[in-house]
């Protein structure tokens, strides 16, 4: 190989891992900023749900400025046009106003309300945990708007997904329901 070849693959070499930096930096981006997240609008003082702009964030990174911004928020589209002070929430802690994070600190330790067992790891996918209002009805987190997670964590009970299924089906076809007392059979 001579000299010109030498320059030229060590050229290639080059550029090759420097774009596959940068592609694994707007892959981080993107995966740090994605999701729901809850934060407190500096305008308000009150709980907003928003989301970044994943997408254009880990693009942003690619060429060189990580700036990110909202793509959606609760308080919109009235305040379509502020001036998006509470990404500085975001910048500070992305993982500790992301949703799922939230809800998973919240369950850590409890017990469901009706069973008692503990809440392990939560399965984001399927069976996931429900929540008891004061009034005893059951509904899954995911029902709840995100601005209102603070508020009703506050006021509602965890409940497990076996639980919540079988509160569902009392609730809506109590006549489909044989409730037995277990404590009275013979072994």
């Amino acid at each position: 190989m001579n000299l010109t070849e030498t320059l030229f693959w060590t050229f290639v070499a080059l550029v090759a891992v420097y774009l596959g930096v940068r592609i694994a930096q707007a892959v981080g981006a993107y995966l740090a900023y994605r999701g729901k997240r809850v934060i407190t609008c500096p305008e308000t003082h009150q709980p907003a749900a928003v989301e970044v702009a994943a997408g254009k964030a880990a693009f942003k990174t690619i060429t060189g400025s990580a700036q990110i911004r909202l793509k959606d928020c609760s308080r919109w589209p009235e305040k379509r046009n502020c001036d998006q002070a509470c990404l500085h929430q975001i910048e500070e802690s992305p993982e500790g106003c992301l949703v799922w994070n939230i809800v998973a600190r919240w369950y850590e330790g409890k017990e469901c309300a009706y069973c008692h067992r503990k809440f392990g790891q939560i399965n984001w996918h399927d069976h996931r945990p429900a929540l008891m209002s004061r009034e005893g009805v059951t509904v899954q987190w995911t029902e709840v708007e995100s601005q209102n997670l603070p508020d009703v964590l506050a006021t509602h009970a965890p409940v497990c997904w076996d639980c919540h299924v079988a509160e569902t089906m009392r609730r809506q076809h109590p006549e489909l329901v044989t409730d037995r007392d277990t404590h009275h059979y013979v072994n």
